[in-house]
């Protein structure tokens, strides 16, 4: 199956990255290649890095730009970026893009274990060089922990009792397909909640595949990173797709961007932080009408841009 990730806020992510052509760019998440294939197209003497630690996005991405030889191809996570750039004896980047949803084609490939809608093994791994997959957190995990990270990764209100309905099940025999799992989620949802809003297992399937990847976990440390390695002038361009991502986009961002942190009531500044940079989107720009049409899928993206002083 061909790697395809539609590329959500294309032109508005071209517009925010401010691309010069003799500028170093970073796509973090390069997918396949959606967003790399319009960035490259304005590099002249300068060079594109993509990363992705998902192995056929890269070789999909590598056969998606072969004609461009400006760009170096990454296989790993976009959370080691200082290592990266270390080890290729870059010091400063001009822009870089961080495009956080899980991939058209991981949705789309029913092995891959991401979908709810496809009976699949249970996996959800991004890279998938690790063994750490989804039925590790449903099997293995205790009934407080699972539900912990049900409500938070996933805001379900129901997480304690999918949780419940998790560990009495497994108890029988393992939880081991994408469906045995949507069932069990089923019978934990009451009825009358099942019949408004999305599907009943969309928030478990998120929180555990944002478990599985250790999406969260290193995002803030992440964004710090990025934003460092930019030159003077350089723009770091983030979209989102659910609350939890986007608040610590937000909140790291306001934190870069604000200048003294010291209590109201001292005379004078002693903590001599200054701004680091500016953000460029005020609030966050979200997808067009003509864009949902075509994909509904980016109908929770949000773009939020910072630029280094």
């Amino acid at each position: 199956m061909e790697f395809y990730h539609v590329p959500v806020l294309k032109d508005e992510c071209i517009e925010a990255l401010n691309i010069k052509p003799d500028g170093i760019i970073i796509d973090g998440t390069i997918g396949g290649a959606g967003h790399s294939s319009e960035i490259v197209k304005r590099l002249g003497s300068g060079r594109l890095i993509g990363i992705d630690q998902d192995y056929n996005a890269i070789n999909a991405a590598k056969e998606r730009l072969s004609a461009y030889r400006n760009v170096t191809f990454v296989n790993t996570n976009f959370k080691y970026i200082k290592q990266i750039l270390a080890d290729l004896n870059i010091s400063q980047i001009n822009g870089a893009l961080l495009d956080l949803g899980v991939s058209s084609h991981q949705l789309d490939t029913p092995q891959r274990g991401f979908s709810y809608q496809e009976d699949a093994p249970l996996d959800m791994r991004m890279d998938t060089r690790k063994s750490f997959s989804a039925y590790n957190v449903v099997n293995e995990y205790s009934e407080e922990r699972l539900a912990e990270i049900i409500f938070n990764y996933g805001e379900d209100r129901w997480a304690k009792r999918i949780a419940e309905f998790i560990v009495s099940e497994r108890k029988k025999s393992p939880i081991e397909t994408t469906y045995q799992l949507v069932s069990v989620i089923k019978k934990a949802v009451p009825l009358g909640a099942r019949k408004d809003g999305p599907h009943p297992a969309k928030r478990t399937f998120q929180a555990i595949r944002i478990e599985v990847n250790g999406e969260l976990s290193l995002l803030k440390q992440s964004i710090e990173d990025f934003a460092q390695s930019l030159a003077p002038g350089g723009r770091l361009a983030v979209i989102t797709f659910h609350s939890l991502e986007d608040r610590i986009v937000k909140n790291v961002f306001a934190s870069l961007a604000s200048g003294c942190t010291c209590p109201k009531e001292f005379p004078v500044c002693v903590c001599g932080k200054k701004p680091e940079g500016k953000i460029i989107t005020k609030k966050p720009v979200i997808s067009n009408e003509a864009e949902l049409a075509e994909n509904p899928r980016a109908r929770s993206a949000k773009l939020r841009v910072f630029e280094k002083y």
